[in-house]
């Protein structure tokens, strides 16, 4: 079979199994309705949680007359700039930590920091769900890979048991899993690395700016110190709505992922227009309102649903998955409620397993009621009772459901 063989009958294969990807070309800007291919649609796909990916374009604009368009170059030659400077320490002073590191994207900042910190003999202990970042960094180091069962705490010890040696052992786990939408018990996984002299990195990037005080992330909302979570990883363009990521740490630390963490060494440093522009967002990110206003259409969101009988999974996050199961039905929602002017993307294997295809719905402050009612109902036409999908419907009334919102 020749390499033109081989790519026909992968991509023929991808076809026939339901799991073609595409992209969606918008023609607005990003927020709570866009437009695609000229049809206006409610926007319940996005990770712009706070609403922010629509502030700060006169913050951009200020920045990009003084810095221009790109750094030039890499961090560590002649790319980092005062724009940059002046944000890993406004991320270092939010996220309570004495320094940051910024990375161009949140992919590379995980696999920068998996590979600069473990070598072989290391052994690196990773929940079974983790985000694809996480997985391929691990994969591309010289450690050995172990995966524990999702949220499985008690097989992480045994794990840590069996296989640690004179090597570092590296636990790793997202804080708000991308895919369910559930929160890891980050202090339970803080202690057991205390217990077993582990390093815990904790990927926030769906956590910053959503939970803990002032939308500090997952160790405000834990209440840890810095040292029972050394590693914190955050991203720029969900709850801060632009572009990057960074790495919060201690002193040796950063110092240390600015050696070796190839990534960081040998990319160009993200524009620096855009780091000055990130400044306005993250001090509009402090707005306990907009969090206040998120939290609310959660509830909201989970109330309905479960009055109707929705198969929702079990989320506290603006990440309300719908667990449909098989790819088609899956496929065929999402184009039913694209047809009634909603947006919600089918989520299918590989990104989850086979046999849990779901509809990932999204929740941000900029969203309404209204928006929500009527997701809700076109929810409620699609799902139907025959599907199987649909749970026994609670006996509150609605009115009584409201009331405790």
């Amino acid at each position: 079979m020749t390499w033109s063989q081989r790519f026909q009958s992968t991509l023929k294969q991808r076809h026939q199994d339901n799991l073609w990807r595409q992209r969606q070309t918008l023609q607005s800007a990003q927020g709570p309705r866009v437009t695609i291919e000229g049809q206006k649609l409610i926007n319940f796909c996005s990770n712009d949680y706070l609403g922010l990916a629509e502030q700060g374009a006169d913050d951009l604009q200020r920045a990009a007359k003084k810095w221009g368009l790109g750094s030039g170059a890499s961090h560590l030659v002649c790319g980092h700039s005062e724009a940059h400077h002046e944000l890993e320490r406004a991320l270092a002073r939010h996220t309570g930590y004495p320094r940051a590191l910024l990375f161009s994207t949140g992919f590379m900042a995980n696999i920068g920091c998996i590979q600069a910190l473990t070598q072989r003999g290391d052994h690196i202990f990773q929940d079974k769900l983790n985000h694809a970042s996480l997985i391929d960094g691990a994969l591309l180091s010289r450690a050995e890979f172990h995966r524990y069962p999702h949220l499985n705490y008690q097989r992480l010890e045994s794990n840590l048991d069996k296989y640690t040696g004179d090597g570092l052992s590296l636990v790793v786990s997202d804080s708000i899993f991308s895919m369910d939408g559930d929160l890891a018990n980050v202090a339970t996984l803080a202690s057991i690395c205390a217990d077993k002299d582990a390093l815990l990195m904790i990927d926030d990037a769906h956590g910053l700016g959503v939970i803990g005080d002032n939308g500090a992330g997952v160790r405000s909302a834990f209440n840890l110190s810095r040292e029972q979570l050394p590693v914190y990883v955050g991203t720029l363009g969900k709850s801060l709505g632009g572009f990057g990521a960074f790495v919060a740490g201690d002193n040796d630390l950063i110092d240390y992922l600015t050696q070796f963490a190839r990534p960081y060494i040998y990319t160009t440093a993200i524009p620096p227009a855009v780091a000055g522009a990130m400044l306005g967002n993250l001090m509009r990110m402090r707005n306990n309102e907009l969090r206040q206003t998120l939290q609310t259409h959660i509830q909201y969101f989970r109330t309905r649903s479960k009055l109707m009988g929705l198969p929702l999974m079990d989320s506290q996050s603006p990440i309300q998955p719908l667990l449909i199961g098989e790819e088609t039905a899956a496929l065929a929602i999402s184009k039913g409620l694209r047809e009634r002017g909603i947006m919600v993307s089918a989520i299918r294997p590989p990104t989850v397993p086979t046999g849990t295809s779901r509809l990932r719905v999204t929740l941000t402050a900029s969203h309404t009621r209204q928006d929500i009612d009527l997701l809700i109902a076109a929810l409620d036409e699609l799902i139907t009772p025959e599907s199987g999908l649909r749970h026994s419907r609670k006996p509150k009334t609605i009115e009584s459901e409201e009331s405790s919102l």
